[in-house]
């Protein structure tokens, strides 16, 4: 790691380094980031009683690409498990959306404990997983009719063959994944900038890893850059996303582009040039009703 840094914005600081080599490295880095989310999944402990309150009232934070994706829940989705479920508001907003039983899995401690506090507060019928999303345990294998993520999950992942195996045998024959998150495209401009200025980073292979948060987002969280944790990200390009889908059975049936954004990525953009690039894309994919489908290894 270089200690000059690739460039920086308001709260966060961040620099190149060549993507995971193998597994130890996939693991390390998973670790760091581990470590860097128990940091800043205490921003989500103070908001736990607007969260409560949020579900208790009947809340949900689906978006409105998602709900449009996913029809009517409550019609087809007994249980569902949110991969990188961050402290449980989006997942327990599954509830409210008509699923009968929520599972949540995510790598950070912190908010685990966050979402374990959330469900015994709202009485959802949620079960949470404090784990590696590559360990998601085996008992879960074939349960789900939905596996639902995004928001900002996929730059914390630092081997998609590995995550694309895991949601494969956790659905259920003819079950669906969704995903919307950040389009890769939005990395190569300035998230800081008011214009769409290049941001120099390269599309098929920039990882990075950073100190700090955005200022917009998690913030500072009284302490300098210097004292962050160290995380690690990783730009995936659509088609290595598509790829590893593909790859482990799974037959993508829906993909769109987005102008719309699931939180300000750009804050300082100005209007005039919003909506020029795509901020978020979906993806809807089927495990098949038959194992002849299944890649074999």
């Amino acid at each position: 790691m270089t200690e000059t840094p690739l460039s920086s914005g308001p709260g966060y600081v961040y620099w190149a380094e060549p993507p995971a080599r193998d597994s130890d490295d996939v693991r390390a880095r998973h670790e760091d980031n581990r470590h860097a989310w128990n940091e800043g999944a205490t921003h989500y402990t103070s908001e736990l009683e607007e969260t409560i309150a949020f579900i208790r009232a009947g809340g949900s934070n689906l978006h409105p690409i998602e709900r449009a994706n996913l029809s009517d829940l409550r019609s087809w989705c007994q249980v569902a498990i949110h991969l990188q479920c961050a402290s449980g508001r989006d997942t327990l907003s599954l509830w409210n959306e008509g699923v009968g039983r929520v599972v949540g899995v995510d790598i950070s401690d912190v908010h685990i404990a966050n979402a374990r506090l959330l469900s015994a507060a709202t009485a959802a019928p949620a079960t949470w997983y404090r784990c590696d999303i590559l360990d998601t345990p085996h008992e879960l294998d074939g349960t789900a009719d939905l596996v639902y993520t995004g928001r900002g999950a996929l730059c914390w992942l630092h081997d998609l063959d590995g995550w694309a195996a895991v949601i494969y045998r956790l659905l259920k024959p003819g079950g669906i994944l969704h995903i919307l998150d950040g389009h890769p495209a939005a990395w190569l401009f300035d998230p800081d900038a008011e214009t769409l200025v290049a941001s120099g980073l390269k599309y098929f292979e920039h990882a990075e890893w950073n100190r700090g948060w955005p200022s917009n987002y998690i913030g500072d969280l009284d302490k300098s850059i210097e004292q962050h944790a160290l995380k690690h990200e990783r730009l995936w390009p659509l088609s290595t996303i598509y790829g590893a889908l593909r790859g482990a059975g799974l037959v993508v049936e829906r993909f769109g582009e987005y102008a719309e954004d699931y939180w300000d990525s750009f804050p300082n953009l100005r209007p005039e040039f919003r909506g020029r690039i795509p901020l978020t894309f979906a993806m809807l994919a089927r495990r098949p009703a038959s194992c002849a489908h299944r890649r074999a290894d």
